[in-house]
């Protein structure tokens, strides 16, 4: 297929484009085939750079999840216990006239923080993602919500000592010579740009994956280098000793685009490959092996996955890494320097759909991770939470301590209200529950965490029974709350209007006249082959350069970064940070828990989603606990016997799998399982902790330490 210049097929079948809406880097360019009124396929853009005509496991039967019999397709009140799951249907308005006087009532009674939000990513879409209930509760003065699921600690580090740059372009990789692919599968979670570093990989680039677990990304690289959890930072910082003392920097480079290298190079002589090999498990040799490979080898590049902040010292961790490219002169070329998150070079226009002027100044901010100790009473709030509202989210499964969010949701005297495509374990608790409309019936337009593509998605089909898209929930909700501002007046096209700057120069050329031409379009930067965003440093600090020594840190201490929060800044955690690069241990240690627990993402889930769609969770299977052979012999355990992992926190059983791909005292079970479908209805997160990572209140999931005995 070529490029669509006639999108009409025959009379009554056509082609329309639309996007993925899965909080994932590679928000593919689709191709919907809609035949008579209803959608039957879902195919990659081939044109897309990105997409290239392919889409991965978790999407590319999209129209199933459409058509599927069991979406919530009307409104819907409780009529059994809470968590039962039993419910009947009821009117639009009977629910939205419950909702509001509910909300009055609980708010006349303790006040407005009484109500919470949770949400985050179940869609991406700048329209009915992140922030789409975000200026509503704001005018109601909710609590605030601060979802640091990904990559909040790791932003805190990068911003602070590279600023807010898009960094390497995703497509320049093909140029480079030398990859680290650190605590990324990038094959299961970043299909799309596998393509990119492959074709490097042809060129003669050499890859090396960092991960404690040989999966398919790591069993592709030219070198795996596996490393014990939570110890990445001592490894960055070891390189860093190496590179340093052995006359590897670029001198020019540090000398006119860097500062704070002389306090760097004092601070890592303690950072010795001998003392990191003992904290990281890696022999020494291959430590000044990596250093010295990585600072020769010009253009080398690092991509960092959304794992590297999931531990105690996960902040510190990417404030190391962040420093190499910039010691080593890597900015200086094309394909050369640092991949985090390109969503830096997309000029959202965030404030026009959160309003933080609707905020009151000085309200609560609430941790999700918190969640079922805000329910529970175990945060001792001035305002108790009386009312929840959940949207593009499914705490349950992706919140730590599922215990105590169950027990929280059992509550009598909370309301609960769930908008969802499907019953999930947290609607299952609700008192009121709607229906969402799927990415194929609603207008939204993308941002991408993972390329420099704009991608416009028009509705394919009309929405199936009562169902309706986020903006059409929150329109309807202020208008029963009686709320009249103009932006709960906006249609969707006119949201469509305000989603970013156009006149940013970054979308020069581009307008949505033309995205509905062309599905997608390039941010206008200089193009792959040309793209060096640092050669001459430039960076968005203070300074205009690299920051080994962090003036944001010193200044502000630890932050979140307020799109994380509802662009609030209040309340932010404001504790001294160490300004220089150092390192944080793993704080979870423990004999009664000797077996260290990782819970990366699913292979064909996306967090979550999918976690009940046939055709996924036969792709991935039942919940499994990969754990090596010797730590299963010393255990009694043999492969496919169920196993209990637990701590004191929780535990979830799970089928064990037996393989030499983890390391010894290491146990991996991927997330996205839902407890309905799982054995004893508990999956990973009933173990994981709930205390934050040392920057942005990041979590700390692979610190965790578990036991695993025969069930």
């Amino acid at each position: 297929m070529t490029a669509l210049d006639d999108l009409t097929l025959t009379p009554t079948t056509t082609t329309v484009r639309a996007a993925c809406p899965h909080d994932c880097p590679d928000t593919c360019a689709m191709l919907v085939t809609v035949e008579e009124g209803r959608a039957t396929n879902v195919a990659g853009d081939p044109d897309h750079p990105i997409t290239r005509g392919g889409l991965c496991v978790k999407v590319n039967n999209y129209p199933d999840k459409t058509y599927s019999p069991d979406r919530l397709l009307y409104p819907m009140k409780r009529v059994g216990p809470k968590g039962l799951g039993r419910f009947e249907r009821i009117s639009w308005d009977e629910a939205l006239e419950t909702i509001a006087s509910t909300f009055r009532a609980k708010i006349a009674e303790h006040g407005a923080e009484t109500v919470m939000p949770v949400s985050y990513l179940g869609t991406q879409g700048i329209l009915n993602g992140l922030s789409a209930g975000d200026a509503f509760f704001h005018r109601l003065g909710a609590t605030v919500t601060e979802r640091t699921y990904c990559d909040s600690g790791a932003c805190t580090a990068y911003a602070s000592t590279v600023g807010a740059t898009a960094g390497v372009d995703p497509e320049s990789i093909v140029h480079s010579k030398y990859i680290i692919i650190w605590a990324s599968n990038t094959i299961s979670t970043n299909l799309h740009l596998w393509p990119v570093i492959a074709e490097a990989q042809k060129r003669g680039a050499k890859v090396v994956c960092i991960d404690p677990m040989r999966h398919r990304t790591a069993q592709r690289a030219d070198w795996h280098i596996p490393i014990r959890p939570g110890t990445d930072g001592a490894l960055a910082l070891a390189m860093m000793h190496v590179i340093i003392t052995e006359g590897l920097h670029d001198e020019e480079y540090v000398r006119e685009h860097t500062v704070g290298f002389e306090e760097l190079a004092e601070r890592v002589q303690q950072y010795t490959p001998e003392w990191a090999s003992e904290e990281t498990g890696i022999p020494v040799e291959d430590i000044r092996t990596l250093a010295r490979e990585y600072a020769t080898t010009d253009p080398s590049m690092i991509r960092i996955g959304v794992a590297i902040e999931r531990h105690a010292g996960g902040g510190q961790t990417v404030r190391s890494i962040a420093c190499l490219p910039a010691l080593v002169g890597a900015w200086r070329h094309v394909g050369g320097g640092l991949l985090q998150l390109p969503l830096w070079a997309h000029p959202v226009n965030w404030p026009a759909f959160i309003h933080p002027e609707y905020r009151t100044p000085g309200t609560r901010v609430i941790n999700q991770f918190l969640l079922g100790r805000a329910l529970t009473g175990e945060l001792d709030l001035d305002t108790p939470v009386t009312a929840v509202m959940v949207y593009n989210s499914n705490p349950m499964v992706v919140s730590p301590e599922q215990e105590k969010i169950a027990r929280g949701l059992e509550r009598e005297d909370l309301f609960t209200v769930v908008s969802d495509h499907f019953m999930t374990d947290t609607a299952r608790y609700a008192d009121i529950v709607l229906p969402a409309t799927t990415q194929l019936e609603q207008h939204d337009i993308m941002f991408s965490w993972g390329h420099f593509y704009v991608t416009l998605n028009t509705p394919a089909v009309e929405p199936e029974g009562e169902s309706v898209p986020n903006t059409e929930l929150f329109r309807r909700l202020a208008a029963a709350m009686g709320f009249d501002d103009d932006f709960f007046q906006l249609s969707d096209e006119e949201l469509l209007a305000q989603a970013y700057d156009w006149s940013a120069p970054a979308m020069e050329g581009i307008t949505l006249e033309s995205l509905r031409e062309t599905g997608w379009a390039r941010l206008n930067l200089p193009g792959p082959d040309e793209y060096r965003p640092h050669a001459d440093g430039n960076f968005p600090t203070p300074s205009g350069k690299t920051e080994f020594r962090s003036s944001a840190l010193e200044a502000m201490g630890n932050f979140v970064v307020n799109l994380f929060r509802q662009l609030s800044d209040d309340h932010q955690p404001g504790n001294p940070i160490d300004p220089l690069p150092h390192y944080v241990a793993p704080r979870e240690r423990s004999e009664v828990y000797p077996l260290n627990l990782l819970s990366p993402k699913s292979h064909a889930y996306i967090n979550s989603s999918a976690g009940d769609q046939a055709m996924q969770k036969r792709v991935q299977g039942e919940q499994t606990v990969t754990i090596h052979p010797a730590d299963a012999e010393a255990r009694g355990i043999d492969e496919g016997n169920y196993v209990a992992v637990s701590n004191d926190r929780g535990r979830f059983v799970a089928l064990a799998r037996i393989s030499e791909e983890i390391a010894p005292g290491v146990v991996v079970c991927p997330m996205g399982s839902w407890g309905k479908n799982a054995k004893e209805g508990t999956t990973v997160n009933a173990v994981n902790p709930f205390v934050f990572a040392d920057l942005g209140n990041a979590p700390t999931f692979s610190d965790t330490r578990v036991e695993v005995t025969p069930v």
